[in-house]
């Protein structure tokens, strides 16, 4: 019998432990794995992986939260013919190149046979598709790691263009000089937790809605894109605080004159809060007879690092084209019962153009012809739903044939 069928749970060691963290510790170390098993033999990988394992186990022996949050690990594996460690073949046995049976993990293979990315990003050229995260509801050990390495890119990517920025002044000859930017190697640990979070990406790119536009049957839906679990619980709480830390500052006046925007809530859906960077962007024609459409001279704040951030990691993970980087970004926060009529996104913005969903789940209507069909509410013929933490990428028929909306929502987001 293995260890992982049999804890031991009156291991001297567990049991000064509490069941919150030992699960803590097992979602931690899942998340470590591929590294931690890195040159070890298969069966060594075998026995830690089962050992790791093992804690979650124990936590549900100890009745402590039945639900099955804890990261999946492999549970069937080849073993060597050599015993542990002692013929030398501790090489290129990670637990990542251990077979799993049903391979739901793999970058162009997904359970529900939607194709997946067949690329791997440009920072690591390996594959570690032997385990995967859910979903966790709680801000868990391996969220805040994550959160840290998030903070960590925000950090360089900001001191990066200060450093562009930076001149000093030599005291003795009164000469100026512009400071060397010296940019620091992305450590090995970083790079596998990261190729590792984008081999759990989920991605949809087959949507069909067949509709017949200027007499021709069309898929509206051509060129639409979903990719989800690109944000962890941990990132999405920091760029939701670091937003609504923009829109104080917004409504303090502490933002040029056009970024922040909060008319008043004369109707359902027509009061939500939008905040604008990088350019301009007119949504009717204004007092000054300007056409809805980017505005030149509108003046608005720069896109947040933050934001850039993201648009780097939207970039990295393959979500984004790299040669269709966004330059501007507009933030729509809904309260209760706000909405976004049916529109299609303005031909200022190049397409392809994306948009990130956080604090709630709601749909987004499709349709060559939506109708309004109350205050605020809309009749389409497909909806699609938007997971917190998902990119939802518009290209082609989507973003130029049809229109889209979000009806009125039932939570913030």
């Amino acid at each position: 019998m293995t260890e992982l069928n049999n804890p031991d749970n009156d291991d001297p060691f567990l049991v000064q432990y509490q069941p919150s963290e030992l699960k803590i510790a097992s979602e931690f170390l899942s998340t470590w794995l591929p590294f931690l098993s890195r040159d070890l033999c298969r069966d060594c990988a075998k026995t830690l992986s089962d050992r790791i394992r093992s804690l979650s186990v124990i936590v549900e022996l100890k009745g402590e939260d039945k639900s099955g949050d804890f990261p999946k690990l492999n549970d069937k594996v080849e073993l060597s013919n050599g015993n542990c460690c002692s013929d030398g073949n501790c090489e290129n046995n990670s637990v990542g190149s251990l077979k799993e049976e049903d391979d739901t993990n793999s970058i162009v293979s997904w359970k529900d046979g939607t194709p997946g990315c067949s690329e791997t990003p440009p920072m690591l050229e390996a594959s570690t598709s032997g385990f995967h995260s859910e979903k966790h509801l709680g801000m868990s050990w391996a969220d805040m790691t994550q959160d840290d390495e998030l903070a960590k890119e925000e950090k360089e990517l900001e001191q990066q263009e200060l450093n562009k920025r930076e001149v000093n002044v030599n005291d003795s000859a009164g000469d100026l000089r512009i400071t060397k930017v010296v940019g620091k190697p992305t450590t090995l640990a970083c790079e596998q937790s990261e190729y590792n979070r984008f081999m759990n990406v989920k991605r949809k790119k087959e949507f069909m809605c067949f509709e017949k536009v200027n007499g021709k049957l069309t898929n509206i839906l051509q060129g639409l894109e979903l990719h989800m679990d690109i944000f962890s619980t941990a990132e999405q709480k920091r760029i939701v605080d670091h937003v609504y830390a923009l829109k104080e500052k917004g409504k303090r006046g502490e933002l040029k004159e056009q970024t922040y925007s909060a008319p008043p809530k004369w109707v359902r859906g027509k009061g939500r809060v939008t905040l604008q960077f990088g350019c301009c962007y007119n949504y009717a024609t204004d007092k000054n007879g300007n056409p809805p459409g980017i505005i030149q001279d509108g003046m608005v704040d720069p896109i947040p690092v933050l934001f850039k951030v993201i648009i780097r990691r939207l970039v990295r993970w393959h979500v984004i084209p790299p040669n269709c980087v966004p330059d501007s970004c507009i933030v729509n926060i809904y309260e209760e019962g706000d909405c976004i009529p049916p529109h299609i996104d303005n031909h200022d913005f190049v397409r392809p153009f994306c948009t990130v969903s956080f604090l709630s789940e709601c749909n987004i209507l499709f349709g060559s012809h939506l109708k309004m069909v109350g205050a605020g509410d809309v009749d389409g013929p497909i909806a699609i739903p938007l997971p917190v933490g998902s990119a939802l990428v518009l290209n082609g028929n989507v973003a130029d044939v049809a229109k889209h909306c979000v009806p009125p929502v039932h939570k913030r987001r």
